[in-house]
């Protein structure tokens, strides 16, 4: 039973005994911990069909008897936890409301994986291993990017994937909520943003090259209701919620929403819909005032539904070739004293980096921000490699570490022809788990500014729910772990140590509901026979 996933600093097991829950076991929460007390009687309540009344706490130092309490700490560090079993009694302590929640969730694991079920199965015995835990966090942004943008997850699913990301001790989703083929979020002062931009006529099935197609309609988008309720389900968890609105490319579906929106001069903006393919469009933001004016008042909503201190603007494979075209673009640029289109992509960004300052938020984007200037006080998710964030922390810039060729869980997990729409470099569970944030070429102080490592679920070849569980998992288990506990060099982790642990987390995942890849290869119906893929040959690039 303390087979557990991501790894603690440290466990130690008191022999054989275990202390049993039973009908008269009570759960209490000292000042400061009560959320976290309230998920886990809830949670516990519904798997294990237990009461689990309000109680009186113990004395210091320990609970009082046949009960599990939860007790603010102050002398453990922000989001840690140490959890005592002994003597027919469990007493969870935490330096903060973020630690008491790991620790019940850790709790949970302990008592095996029914208590991961929404519903009683009859079980009468509960128990947990007499044992000490001792445990922290190692980054302080513990991420996962989900796309929304090109194949919709509704509400529900998301909510779902917080409770994954929770039991996982995950702490930042990045909502992917724009792109050429979707617009996600409600915004009341432009409505043909979901009106006409949240669905698209018909679909590519694979990848670009691929020959078929799924004729019909797709779409969805979040209402500000549901944001709210996002945000609030998220918060609950400890986990806060990142908005990506992308600019100035990967903007066709706000383009065909709003045509004047697009370089206009070049193309007729009227005549784009958006985009049922895949890859990357020609067709970006014009960078004019009227365009900085509107996505100013997108911005203006967002802040008022996402309390986070980052807002990511993509910033990412802005094709430049109708700025080049274009007159009006050219004039921006001379009238600016820019040397070129990248300059000018700087600026636009730059722009929306000074404005969410004045608001106190912080800007955060894509490594290609780094060309033509890095914008002052802006943060990067280095995701072509390690170099973008070696450089932004070198000058100063604090990084989200996302190399593709590591953690992009879109990538294809074995080179097997039964993979389904196999896509970039084969990333087994072993290849994430030896993934490092921390590049070595980072002097100690330049490493102060990793804020943490995320790993980018990108939706281009998953339709639903279950392809998105097959590709995430179980190598967000792998990841969640690289996040969270102080491992070894990469080369020296114990891979068949968290393969057994796994043995007993698949449990946890099956009773979760998780569609993810079993160990032997894809089951039957998650296979996709005959739809194209883009593979790469070969080895990743080192870092």
């Amino acid at each position: 039973m303390t087979e557990l996933i991501p790894a603690p600093l440290s466990v130690t097991a008191y022999g054989e005994r275990v202390f049993t829950l039973d009908e008269d076991t009570t759960l209490t929460a000292g000042p400061g911990v009560g959320s976290a007390e309230r998920w886990l009687r809830t949670t516990l309540q519904a798997a294990t069909g237990l009461p689990l009344r309000q109680g009186e706490p113990g004395p210091p130092g320990r609970a009082a008897p046949n009960s599990v309490e939860l007790r603010h700490d102050h002398a453990l560090p922000p989001g840690g936890y140490r959890i005592t079993v002994r003597d027919d009694r469990a007493l969870i302590r935490s330096g903060d409301p973020a630690g008491a929640f790991h620790g019940a969730q850790t709790l949970r694991q302990l008592l095996g994986p029914d208590a991961f079920r929404r519903a009683h199965l009859g079980r009468t015995a509960w128990e947990l291993p007499e044992v000490e835990i001792a445990d922290a966090p190692r980054f302080a942004w513990r991420g996962l990017m989900l796309d929304v943008a090109r194949h919709f997850m509704p509400k529900d699913g998301v909510l779902r994937y917080l409770d994954l990301m929770a039991a996982h001790k995950l702490n930042v989703l990045h909502l992917h909520l724009t792109d050429d083929q979707g617009w996600r979020v409600e915004i009341k002062r432009y409505p043909r943003l979901t009106e006409i931009g949240s669905w698209r006529a018909r679909t590519k099935f694979g990848h670009r090259a691929s020959p078929l197609w799924e004729e019909k309609p797709h779409g969805g988008y979040y209402t500000q209701d549901d944001i709210r309720e996002i945000v609030a389900y998220a918060a609950e968890r400890h986990i806060t919620v990142v908005p990506e609105i992308d600019v100035p490319g990967h903007s066709q579906a706000a383009i065909a929403a709003y045509p004047e929106l697009g370089n206009t001069d070049v193309i007729d903006t009227t005549s784009l819909t958006v985009w049922d393919s895949w890859g990357i469009t020609a067709n970006v933001l014009a960078p004019t005032d009227s365009t900085l004016r509107f996505y100013e008042g997108v911005f203006e909503e967002l802040l008022e539904l996402f309390p986070s201190e980052f807002v990511h603007v993509g910033g990412d494979e802005c094709l430049k070739d109708q700025w080049r075209q274009s007159p009006a673009a050219q004039a921006r640029i001379a009238e600016l004293g820019l040397a070129d289109e990248d300059e000018l992509q700087a600026w636009f960004i730059g722009h929306f980096d000074n404005w969410l300052s004045a608001r106190g938020r912080r800007l955060i984007g894509w490594d290609e921000i780094l060309e033509g200037g890095l914008a002052k006080g802006a943060a990067v998710s280095s995701w072509r490699g390690y170099q973008g964030g070696i450089a932004a922390a070198r000058a100063g810039h604090d990084v989200v570490m996302c190399p593709e060729q590591y953690v992009y869980l879109d990538h294809r997990q074995d080179g097997g022809e039964d993979e389904p729409v196999p896509i970039g470099y084969v990333r087994t569970l072993e290849d994430v788990y030896r993934f490092e944030p921390v590049p070595p070429a980072l002097t100690e102080q330049e490493a102060r500014h990793v804020l943490g490592t995320q790993a980018n679920v990108w939706t281009e070849v998953m339709e639903d729910q279950g392809r998105v569980d097959y590709q995430a998992f179980p190598r967000l288990a792998a990841f969640a772990e690289v996040a969270w506990s102080r491992l070894p060099a990469p080369q020296e982790r114990d891979f068949a140590g968290f393969e057994r642990r796994m043995t007993a987390h698949y449990a946890r995942l099956d009773a979760l509901g998780v569609a993810y890849r079993p160990p032997t290869g894809p089951r039957p119906w998650q296979r996709r026979p005959g739809v194209l893929g883009r593979p790469l040959d070969g080895p990743p690039p080192n870092r």
